[in-house]
């Protein structure tokens, strides 16, 4: 029997880390599950992982730090055993509003978090992973990336765009060593994040917008990452994967 799939889920407490982390048990693969707060909501979900016959370990992390990225890779290791996948979701917006009315510590927070810290769990996984034989890596992105989101948080689709940039370019030189690198740009999905950058409503109201006239859930973005992360996108690699009702 073949070995399961390890994969390192960062943000998986709640919203679409928490469905890719249902959806990837579901099919297979056990998780360590990286959290920055919420810890019951984060065994909440370990113990549906669980239910379904996956291992699952929780582990607090805040993926700006270096030292919290590489305590989370290490216990990843010596509890489950070799990484074999990592979906970087870890990620924060700020408050909503122009970039003229933007507190400076929100914009290093936002930076900090969705692109440095992408680029620490990258590092380490790449790392890992070419001394094993090989991986697949998923960023979440965002339509943010090419829309721009003015009015909202340029600042947020500033990094979402880099990320794009960083999937690009990581995968053309991760390739040789038989490690895939693609993301997932999201439209707008129904989770709390909204609430929490001060607009509850806004899933409902931009999702009317779109061509299917409606927003996503979290669940249909989680289905995309397991795909990249599965044999199925094995020729699939540099790829920026839109789900996004049309937008």
């Amino acid at each position: 029997m073949s070995r399961r799939p390890v994969t390192v889920v960062t943000g998986g407490s709640r919203g679409i880390g928490a469905a890719t982390c249902l959806r990837l048990a579901a099919d297979g693969h056990d998780l360590v599950l990286g959290y920055v707060r919420d810890e019951a909501s984060a065994d909440a979900v370990a113990g549906r992982v669980r239910a379904a016959g996956a291992r699952c370990v929780t582990v607090r992390v805040d993926t700006a730090e270096e030292c919290a990225v590489e305590r989370l890779f290490d216990i990843a290791g010596a509890e489950l055993g070799t990484v074999t996948g990592l979906v970087n979701n870890a990620g924060v917006t700020g408050p909503l509003g122009p970039l003229a009315d933007a507190r400076t510590e929100d914009l290093r927070r936002v930076v900090e978090v969705n692109l440095l810290g992408y680029l620490l769990c990258c590092r380490r996984a790449a790392r890992d992973m070419a001394e094993s034989g090989g991986g697949a890596i998923v960023n979440v992105s965002s339509a943010a990336a090419t829309l721009g989101s003015p009015g909202e948080y340029v600042h947020y689709a500033a990094t979402k765009a880099a990320t794009d940039a960083l999937t690009v370019g990581l995968s053309k030189e991760l390739g040789p060593h038989g490690i895939r690198v693609n993301a997932v740009a999201p439209g707008t999905i129904e989770t709390d994040m909204h609430a929490a950058m001060g607009d509850p409503d806004r899933p409902a109201r931009i999702g009317a917008g779109t061509p299917l006239r409606r927003p996503g859930r979290p669940e249909e973005i989680a289905g995309a990452i397991s795909w990249l992360l599965s044999p199925d996108a094995s020729y699939t690699t540099g790829t920026v994967l839109r789900v996004a009702g049309g937008r």
